[in-house]
């Protein structure tokens, strides 16, 4: 008898429905059924031998939050029979209450967790800590949504458990190596990060909106043009990048739309009418590949007065010398629509991005400085030294194109300027594993209306050598700026468009931003895990109000 999987992930929701995403042991029909009568049902469809479903919930009353079950042709499936953790409550579908008010956690950067029992090399999980305590206290405070900005999988940094499992498929010598190879392993990943067994039970009850970053495919992916075709020149980059593409689609990006988008998209039709998706998703992925400007993988979620514009800074990418740029023509063109449209609908504006916007002074005059070095205005000897450093130290996030970091400066400059102007406009990221709070200045004082703040969150269950967090903490110091200063001058660097200073952080853990709001209040507070005689919990770092 055919069973489930993985899931349910409770993913796209507003205030009357909602999308389930189920991966199922074989073909059927999935049922989702509420308490309160509402449901849903949907057939399974085939990728690569195995099966899913998207499972569309209408009818729920705002502000409740409705207990659920699946069925698989007419059989439970979920609660499971045997639940290893019994005192974990049912799970249930949260709609937006008429008071305004929404909680948005964030972070990036999960490391799958080991089994239970066994030792964290990496410190305790973030998201098993929330899962706990929203356990305890089912009726208690819990996110409204959860957004994953990036690397909910390792495709190239796999754990022990999972290279012995590659060993036993094929021969490791040969490459990737222990790293990830085609679809069928990119699923293992999936299953080892999301079956944690509390994790698992916090995905289905807590909706979550998701984007990729580099490790969802290899770190440093789209550095640059000739990263990308060193890439292109190897025996195993065609099918890992296809693979990626592929199960990011149905495992991430499928949730992340509307029900309305995803019965829309001629893809999902393909892959649903067919006995089996796969070549027609390949087909995509080749495309998507080729092309990165026939893909959106960005979207926009409204949640009453709280505007996410969730933005592509990898697959989006131009990357020829002289004219990169984080996102290509059409995909800027679409988050400066995103942002100004209806601009007085909504009193907070988050743009979520995987990589910083701003980083600490010295990191950013380095990368500026870099991209002058490769793209040739101090000679051939100076680009190729520049395009070594540019991947040996991963200088690749928004300073690494000026012209991008500009345009986006201009863009909330003027998205938070007049009598429409939202209260904030947040600046999302993850990626450096560090967690702090920056706030831009306009030359001259003509800074927007809003407030405008960087906040990034990173990781939920990662690490971070010594090395590393005293790297972070001078790049903030005044004599990194000075340090910096160094660097323009040699490339004759033209003053950026904002500067900016750190009013929080830097702050080193396994840790989860949330930003609650109410109106045009929001009021910003970050979490880290920590582990001692009750076991895992979330311990409160910081709490400051970002507007009244």
């Amino acid at each position: 008898m055919a069973g489930l999987r993985l899931g349910p992930l409770l993913r796209y929701i507003d205030g009357s429905s909602a999308t389930l995403w189920v991966e199922t042991a074989g073909p059927g029909t999935v049922e989702v059924r509420c308490a309160d009568g509402t449901g849903g049902t949907a057939r399974t469809f085939r990728i690569a031998g195995h099966h899913y479903a998207l499972v569309h919930v209408t009818g729920l009353a705002p502000g409740t939050a409705t207990p659920y079950e699946v069925l698989l042709d007419d059989t439970r499936v979920w609660p499971l029979a045997e639940a290893p953790f019994p005192s974990l409550p049912p799970s249930v579908i949260p709609t937006p209450g008429p008071d305004g008010r929404m909680r948005v956690s964030f972070g990036s950067c999960r490391w799958a967790s080991p089994p239970t029992g066994e030792p964290d090399p990496v410190g305790p999980d973030a998201l098993d800590a929330l899962a706990k305590r929203i356990a305890a206290d089912p009726d208690g405070e819990r996110p409204d949504v959860l957004l994953l900005l990036g690397d909910q999988v390792y495709a190239d940094e796999t754990s022990d458990a999972t290279r012995e499992w590659l060993a036993a498929r094929r021969d490791l010598d040969d490459p990737p190596g222990s790293q990830v190879a085609d679809y069928e392993e990119y699923t293992h990943l999936y299953y080892e990060s999301w079956l944690d067994p509390r994790v698992r039970w916090l995905l289905s009850t807590v909706p979550t909106c998701m984007i990729f970053d580099d490790h969802d495919v290899i770190d440093d992916w789209n550095t640059s043009a000739s990263w990308v075709a060193d890439m292109r020149d190897t025996s195993w980059w065609r099918e890992r990048i296809l693979s990626g593409l592929m199960s990011y689609w149905v495992y991430q990006h499928l949730g992340n739309l509307s029900p309305a988008e995803v019965e829309a998209d001629p893809l999902y039709a393909s892959v649903r009418a067919a006995d089996d998706g796969t070549e027609a998703l390949r087909a995509f992925a080749s495309r998507a590949e080729a092309d990165a400007a026939g893909v959106r993988w960005s979207y926009r979620r409204d949640f009453g007065r709280v505007r996410l514009v969730m933005v592509d800074s990898r697959a989006a990418r131009v990357l020829e010398e002289g004219r990169r740029s984080m996102l290509d023509r059409t995909e800027a063109d679409w988050l400066r629509e995103q942002a100004l449209d209806g601009r007085g609908s909504y009193d907070h504006l988050l743009v979520g991005t995987s990589l910083p916007w701003l980083l600490p002074h010295l990191v950013h005059d380095i990368e500026v400085w870099n991209s002058v070095l490769c793209r040739g205005d101090k000679g051939t000897r100076w680009a190729r030294l520049g395009e070594k450093l540019r991947r040996a130290a991963d200088l690749e996030h928004w300073a690494a194109f000026p012209g991008s970091f500009g345009e986006l400066a201009e863009l909330i400059a003027e998205t938070g300027t007049g009598p429409e102007a939202p209260a904030t406009v947040c600046v999302l990221s993850g990626d450096v594993h560090h967690a702090y709070v920056a706030e831009p200045s306009w030359p001259g004082g003509a800074g927007p209306d809003s407030r405008v703040v960087q906040l990034t969150c990173s990781p939920v269950h990662n690490s971070i050598p010594l090395s590393m967090k005293l790297g972070f903490r001078f790049g903030w110091s005044g004599a990194a700026r000075l340090l910096g200063r160094v660097f323009a001058r040699h490339g004759r660097l033209r003053p950026p468009p904002v500067t900016w200073r750190r009013t929080g952080g830097p702050w080193f853990g396994n840790q989860l931003m949330t930003l609650t709001t109410q109106g045009r209040s929001a009021v910003l507070r970050l979490e880290d895990a920590q582990e001692d005689a009750a076991g895992t919990r979330l311990r409160n770092v910081m709490e400051t109000r970002l507007s009244r």
